[in-house]
């Protein structure tokens, strides 16, 4: 019962204070009918109005209350419809038996329909239309003009099935439009779940093909390496050969691997998709600084690629490649120095700046983090912090592994 009864969803305050509004202003609106209607304004025809049985006078006060009756109320017609549409139509026709002479707007049971029928399901709304107009045919209204009643009751019984069939439209149109928001909504959620759906089939194809990649290569180094190994002491060119096919194999395996990689990567606004370069191309970095207003010292003379494998040798470039970046973008340096070397048994990266320093939440992209990952990953160490006196300083140390060593 309680259902019926009572609304069961939340209202917020901004529904209270509409429907205080609306309750009001019924109110407001049945008070200005009645003065409208007791007065001499609408009907200045004195005998007229007596042949009608409408006295000429000032409302009273229980005229006021009887308003009030059938429209305050509304204030709750939507967290109780039933209660409310139930209680207006009892006092309206309450009222219009006990207040003789006086008219009263229906209007508090047109709302309190209209709640129903926008509130509830089509047979309530039905069940209280019918109600309604029952009542309203049967009610003795305040004339002594049976011609005058009719009119009156046929006019109320209009308002009050106009007021049904306007809930009624509201309410489907109401569901209509929550209804088109949903498939919206779905139709939105299935295109992206195919689109993801899509986009895991292409990593799952890349992830195959790095692997056909990195079994092929590795394979292919193996093969080469067992060779190198057989002829490092019997015939040293040969295993030169074998070792710098070695390395030509690695680093081919690598861009390709670098380039599926960067499809892979997810939270990047664009993925990586050009081949991996090594110091060969530091020349382009140089350029780079160049072109954006620096004075670029570089140093490769003590720089043997040949000592260097190709992992060790991309990761350089990529790691120069990246505080070059920072130090356009963020240093407001004059100078750079840039010292490529490889010493002993490491290879080694030296980048300073004379600009203002830097804080790591600077950097773009993956930054200092993505530096270090990438020195970890090889064992080796980077120090990256503010000079003691004016700039930045990158310094990174790689060891060079077997190939290295026994490439000298």
């Amino acid at each position: 019962m309680e259902n019926f009864l009572f609304n069961t969803k939340k209202m917020e305050a901004a529904d209270w204070l509409f429907d205080a509004a609306v309750a009001i202003g019924a109110f407001a609106f049945g008070c200005a009918q009645l003065l409208l209607t007791m007065s001499s304004v609408v009907m200045p025809d004195e005998l007229f109005r007596q042949l009608l049985g409408i006295p000429n006078a000032m409302p009273q006060t229980g005229a006021y209350v009887a308003i009030g009756l059938t429209t305050l109320p509304l204030v709750a017609r939507r967290k109780s419809p039933w209660l409310v549409f139930i209680f207006v139509m009892i006092a309206f026709l309450g009222t219009q038996e006990i207040l003789v002479g006086y008219t009263l707007a229906v209007l508090g049971p047109i709302i309190g329909l209209f709640t129903i029928a926008h509130e509830r399901d089509r047979t309530e709304a039905v069940v209280a239309t019918v109600l309604a107009v029952i009542s309203l045919l049967f009610i003795a209204l305040p004339t002594n003009s049976e011609s005058l009643s009719d009119l009156m009751r046929l006019q109320n019984v209009t308002y009050m099935v106009a007021a049904a069939l306007g809930g009624f439209a509201l309410r489907t149109h109401q569901e209509y439009v929550a209804e088109t928001e949903r498939r919206a909504i779905a139709a939105e959620k299935s295109r992206e779940e195919e689109a993801a759906r899509r986009v895991e089939e292409e990593r799952v194809r890349i992830a195959r093909e790095i692997h056909d990649i990195t079994a092929h290569s590795l394979s292919a180094v193996s093969i080469q390496a067992a060779a190198a190994d057989r002829l490092i002491d019997k015939d040293p060119i040969a295993a030169k050969e074998a070792i710098g096919t070695i390395r030509a194999t690695s680093k081919d395996a690598l861009e390709e691997i670098r380039s599926m990689i960067g499809v892979l990567r997810s939270g990047d606004a664009q993925a990586e998709t050009a081949p991996t370069v090594g110091t060969e191309r530091m020349g382009d970095i140089v350029s780079y600084l160049e072109d954006a207003g620096l004075n670029v010292d570089y140093d490769d003379s003590g720089f043997d690629r040949e000592r260097v494998p190709a992992y060790i040798d991309v990761a350089l470039f990529g790691i120069a490649r990246e505080a070059a970046t920072n130090i356009v973008k963020h240093a407001h340096a004059s100078g750079v120095s840039i010292r490529l070397a490889v010493d002993g048994e490491a290879a080694r990266l030296s980048i300073e700046d004379d600009g203002r320093g830097r804080n790591d939440e600077e950097t773009d992209g993956h930054g200092i983090e993505g530096m270090n990952e990438r020195v970890s990953l090889l064992d080796g160490t980077i120090s990256a912090h503010n000079r003691a006196g004016k700039g930045f300083a990158v310094r990174v140390s790689i060891p060079l592994g077997e190939a290295g060593r026994n490439h000298g």
